[in-house]
């Protein structure tokens, strides 16, 4: 599993672009979607009203006033400030996938010869145009291969340096705008125009552009407006208080009563932390469509895993010749690897490359053969090669079974080879490929000449550590289920070997779809790992769809997450991340509430200390004057939103622990927290103000 390259907060190239957006988001409108910042603002904007009043009529404390709108304008600046460097993680990101989508030329074919072409800029192609992409070539959009097989460095996207095959056919078809062929060739069909290919989808994705907020996140907007509004109508009740007292408090000191009382902290806060959710998703490759899916994420109870090209690497792979008595390995490697040299089939290339790791069977000259190679077709389910007089076939058991009960073979050449027939050889045969389909595997008979040979066992390679993640996941309290078409008992051998806690086997989408169902009809959120056209509707369906970025354009576009690396284990970060969003949304929010605390044993003292003397018994951090107090509660409230950015961008260290566990540390921590450091950090501030004669 790869883990893109991190750029650091304290990283230059995002912090000085973040003080720019973070003037540039005084936007009303950007300001707007944070309902706690834009009263903020609005209040700054008042309080520089007051003061140019007052400077033009020459009022008193103008000194204190201008301090308490510096600061004012400072905590809504470094709340903009804070959204800005989340994003700006994003923009790094995407500035480095931009380099890679350089100006391409395509090669259009004119028709099915690849020799036919025109060169054309990338940018010009359309969604069912055909290119030709050889090795060399930058590949000019996403798309699909139709035909041949090629080695591709999709580096440029997922940051693995090793290359991947692309083929026709199969779930390894699809390709993506800006990576490169590295060997042979393919026929393309383009699938997105310019501007809406993968990679533009992927560069509006990490710059943020398209983030949704979650039910959670706008459930806590609501409820600080919420608080908002009540301190709103708290704060104007407070002028009546000192009226029947026989005093005055000036709108500045209620306005910082105010700024003071509302949930500041996590409501400059709130933004980033669900970018930064985002972020460290693109960090380990994964790209979120929505915050809503980070979220969801931590909340995962069932995880569906497609089998093929998920679970398993995708294609079948020949592990084992398995002879019958008489017949060495060498000679029935040597007959299946002969029948498989014009197979062009994953399963086919497969069984040359096990012939020749395995046993030392080379390429050979097949021209002085003079061989005949007989593809595959669906009626004899068997494909083979003619030579020298001989005839080798290799395909389903039924079929290479029912070719030798027969009489006579036909081979191409018009000619008939005799056929043995061999009851004990086809018993034998028969029992290897039940023993092989009891172990998940998939058995090819071999027959030369009318003597049958043996089985080449071809089986699904689970994909490395896999079981070991599993087993994680079950830690994590999420139930694992192994999604296939095939029969039941491959499907059991498969899902003992990957270690899930169960599976359905012999799946249609509409199983896919009803199973999803009815866990989320239990209150259950699902999450959905898949790579096929297959997958589209429960990926689409899923509380969290990931695609597989090596799966087909459909199951791309149905998932809510893109897995850059192809890992379904992946989901175990996914999961992490997710659960740490919603730990450092509460971790933060605790926080803010009880350090609201703190700040009204500064300020309410302080503000009618004069009129009530006998609140002078609260006054508990012995604040030296009333200025000091307020002037060291709105400082304080500034910089506790510098001093958390670097929490909330980094989140709360995910703990597997439960939800009781998890309240009562939030509230040792983060709620005594909240109380301790205000009182501690204000009265500090109150110290150093009063020493340099600030209040």
């Amino acid at each position: 599993m790869s883990q893109s390259k991190t750029t650091s907060i304290l990283d230059a190239r995002i912090l000085i672009p973040a003080i720019g957006d973070a003037f540039r988001k005084l936007d009303p409108k950007a300001l707007a979607r944070n309902p706690v910042m834009f009263v903020v603002a609005v209040v700054s904007a008042l309080t520089t009203v007051l003061l140019v009043r007052d400077l033009l009529t020459g009022g008193e404390n103008i000194g204190f006033s201008f301090q308490i709108v510096i600061w004012l304008w400072f905590t809504v600046l470094f709340a903009n400030f804070a959204e800005a460097v989340a994003e700006g993680r994003g923009k790094a990101q995407a500035e480095s996938l931009r380099r890679t989508r350089t100006e391409t030329q395509a090669k259009l074919l004119k028709g099915d010869d690849i020799k036919s072409f025109k060169i054309v800029p990338g940018t010009s192609l359309k969604v069912g145009d055909v290119v030709l992409v050889e090795a060399g070539d930058i590949i000019p959009s996403d798309g699909e291969v139709i035909e041949g097989v090629a080695s591709v460095n999709e580096a440029a996207i997922t940051g693995e340096s090793a290359p991947v095959i692309r083929e026709s056919g199969g779930d390894r078809s699809a390709v993506t705008g800006g990576t490169q062929v590295l060997s042979d060739w393919i026929r393309v069909r383009i699938t997105a125009a310019s501007g809406s290919t993968f990679i533009d989808r992927m560069i509006a994705l990490v710059e943020g552009a398209e983030r949704q907020k979650t039910p959670n996140e706008i459930a806590l907007n609501i409820l600080l407006a919420g608080m908002t509004l009540i301190f709103v109508l708290a704060t104007a009740t407070i002028p009546s208080f000192a009226t029947y007292a026989g005093g005055y408090i000036p709108v500045l000191i209620l306005v910082a009563l105010f700024v003071t009382l509302i949930p500041t902290t996590i409501g400059a806060l709130l933004s980033a932390i669900g970018i930064a959710g985002m972020d460290r998703l693109v960090r380990f490759n994964v790209l979120a469509m929505s915050g809503r899916a980070v979220e969801a994420a931590g909340d995962v109870d069932t995880l569906l895993l497609d089998k093929t090209g998920t679970i398993t690497l995708g294609n079948r792979q020949a592990t084992e010749f398995k002879p019958v008595r008489g017949v060495s390995d060498q000679e029935l490697a040597d007959a299946a690897q002969l029948a498989s040299l014009a197979d062009e089939t994953p399963e086919g290339r497969s069984i040359v490359v096990l012939a020749k790791e395995k046993y030392g069977i080379r390429a050979r000259d097949m021209g002085s053969l003079h061989a005949h190679f007989v593809p595959f077709t669906a009626q004899s389910r068997m494909s083979g090669v003619d030579l020298d007089g001989s005839t080798i076939r290799k395909g389903a058991v039924d079929a290479v079974l029912q070719s030798v009960d027969c009489t006579t073979v036909a081979n191409v050449t018009g000619t008939a080879s005799l056929t043995v027939r061999e009851p004990q050889a086809a018993r034998e045969i028969q029992a290897i490929a039940n023993e092989i389909a009891k172990a998940g595997g998939t058995p090819l008979a071999v027959v030369k000449d009318g003597r049958l040979l043996g089985v080449v066992h071809l089986k699904d390679i689970v994909k490395g550590g896999i079981k070991e993640r599993f087993a994680e996941l079950r830690r994590m309290g999420i139930r694992t289920v192994m999604i296939t078409g095939d029969n039941p008992m491959t499907a059991a051998a498969i899902a003992a070997e990957a270690g899930v806690d169960d599976f359905l086997a012999q799946a249609t989408p509409e199983n896919k779809l009803s199973l999803i169902r009815e866990e989320q009809a239990k209150g259950k959120l699902v999450a959905m790992c898949g790579d096929g056209t297959n997958d589209a509707p429960a990926l689409a369906q899923a509380d969290v769809g990931v695609a597989m970025n090596t799966g087909t354009v459909a199951a791309r576009e149905a998932g809510n997450m893109v897995d850059l690396d192809s890992d379904p284990t992946k989901l175990i970060e996914i999961v992490e991340i997710g659960k740490q969003l919603l730990m450092t949304r509460g971790a933060l929010t605790t926080f803010s509430i009880a350090n609201d605390v703190a700040k009204y044993f500064a300020i309410i003292p302080a503000m009618f200390l004069a009129f009530y003397p006998q609140l002078g018994a609260l006054n508990v951090m012995g604040l030296k004057t009333p200025e000091s107090a307020i002037l060291s509660a709105i400082i304080f409230n500034a910089l506790i939103i510098v001093a958390l950015i670097p929490l909330s961008l980094k989140g709360v260290k995910y703990r597997p622990i439960g939800a009781g566990a998890l309240l009562s540390r939030n509230l040792l921590v983060y709620g005594l927290g909240g109380i301790i450091v205000p009182f501690i950090g204000i009265k500090v501030i109150d110290v150093v103000i009063t020493t340099l004669g600030l209040a």
